[in-house]
């Protein structure tokens, strides 16, 4: 089963949907957000995007809406092609989907035993093992440093190729045998978690796909048109925070000839809403979620 969608009806008001509108959810999953929107719209059009192919069965039957399988990091190049040069509004709910968690196969989780896959797209060829099992310790230092924000990358990093070339990390089980010595007594899990993050962000390219998405989204909306992102960890919340904030992903705010501040957006939700007691306790994966809303100048 997909999640339920978090933060639907702040998302929904965020997007202040116009009916007659076009509009694009780029993280479809199990097509909860999706179905709220399409319930607001009258001749408006709804484009999704989802790269994971299990996505394709959660597709609603409605003519007003379209299901691309592909990342959206080819957001602009994908609706030009079906015709659309602007949207009025578009979503993103970042991530992993509960549903993904779920499939010991495609070891998102730390929770179960399974290949260590972590591959959002299977048509992709690079796995988890495989970024585990080649990389070199400077590689390795650095996914983790950057990606999982862990403080002895290095000595992770080394553990790992000293524990593969014995014992090649094939399965989450493996991976979690050669890090063992490294997990910090009563916080195992937030570090597994950790560690399993980096590697399925460096497999997935998540954060530079953020990056080409929302430059695309800030060219496609018109102005007026809202942004709204729900991200769950820091890395994704700092970038999708300065692009709104500065324009750029460095939060380097920068000015026109004239001193005027460059803005593409600006900010709906001065800080980010996040969800209240009743939602958490009513869906887990609530729990780190930030909802940012802008609005294109």
């Amino acid at each position: 089963m997909y999640h339920k969608p978090v933060l639907l009806k702040e998302s929904i008001q965020g997007l202040n949907i116009q009916p007659e509108g076009i509009y694009a959810d780029v993280t479809f999953g199990g097509g909860g957000h999706a179905r709220e929107i399409l319930k607001h719209l009258t001749t408006g059009r709804l484009i999704a995007f989802d790269q994971d192919q299990d996505a394709l069965s959660n597709s609603p039957d409605d003519e007003r809406f379209l299901l691309i399988n592909q990342n959206f990091r080819y957001l602009k190049n994908f609706l030009n092609f079906h015709g659309i040069k602007e949207i009025n509004g578009l979503l993103a709910d970042l991530g992993i989907s509960s549903y993904q968690i779920d499939q010991p196969h495609r070891g998102f989780s730390i929770r179960f035993h399974g290949n260590l896959d972590l591959r959002m797209d299977s048509r992709k060829e690079l796995t988890g093992s495989e970024v585990i099992n080649t990389s070199s310790v400077e590689d390795l230092t650095r996914i983790f440093r950057e990606y999982g924000e862990i403080k002895q990358a290095h000595g992770l990093a080394r553990s790992i190729v000293e524990h593969r070339s014995i014992h090649p990390v094939r399965t989450t089980d493996d991976l979690k045998s050669a890090i063992i010595k490294y997990l910090p007594r009563g916080k195992e899990n937030k570090y597994l978690a950790r560690v399993f993050q980096a590697i399925r962000i460096e497999v997935n390219e998540e954060l530079d796909a953020l990056k080409e998405m929302l430059s695309q989204a800030a060219e496609m909306l018109i102005p007026g048109g809202r942004l709204v992102v729900i991200s769950y960890h820091s890395l994704e919340d700092r970038l999708v925070k300065n692009f709104i904030r500065a324009g750029n992903f460095e939060g380097k705010l920068e000015k026109d000839f004239f001193g005027n501040p460059l803005l593409k957006f600006k900010q709906i939700s001065r800080k980010p809403i996040i969800p209240d007691a009743v939602e958490i306790s009513n869906n887990p994966r609530a729990r780190s979620a930030k909802l940012r809303i802008a609005e294109k100048i």
